[in-house]
């Protein structure tokens, strides 16, 4: 038997992870017995703890990290959006291109008003983008609306 016939027979994978979307429209990432949920505006880390911007009573200012199992997961608060505390979720699996959920700093419905930060998040959010978000479309609707959201902000909207 060749060395490589005895990889292939003897080779198990370490982890497999796993990014989902649950229908109450959580994300799930999952690698072996490790959980970690999203939610818009708070994740649930693997050791159960509780992730949120300190505008929403949480700890983290700009950005918090963590591994589950062998993904990579990163979680950033760009800038507020409509409501504030808005978190954006960077996923990076091993073999796969980074997955990232813009939770609520994508809406189906912009206000007469526009808070200051809003733009500028989503113009860094459409920097994690590679083509489809787990969440807010492709990176093209990401794009549409950013222009939507920017004339209303210039008041050309």
């Amino acid at each position: 038997m060749s060395l490589r016939e005895a990889f292939d027979r003897t080779w198990q994978p370490v982890g497999v992870s796993e990014v989902s979307i649950r229908d109450d429209g959580t994300i799930e990432v999952v690698d072996g017995d490790q959980v970690l949920v999203y939610t818009p505006y708070a994740v649930t880390a693997p050791d159960g703890s509780t992730i949120a911007h300190e505008s929403r009573g949480g700890a983290m200012a700009a950005v918090w990290a963590t591994s589950v199992g062998e993904t990579f997961v990163e979680v950033s608060h760009l800038g507020d959006g409509p409501e504030g505390g808005e978190l954006v979720m960077v996923v990076t699996r091993p073999g796969h291109t980074p997955e990232v959920a813009l939770g609520a700093l994508v809406t189906d419905e912009i206000p007469a008003t526009v808070p200051d930060s809003w733009p500028a998040a989503v113009d860094l959010a459409l920097g994690l983008i590679v083509d489809e978000t787990l969440d807010s479309g492709s990176k093209d609707d990401v794009e549409a609306f950013h222009q939507r959201l920017l004339g209303v902000w210039f008041g050309d909207a």
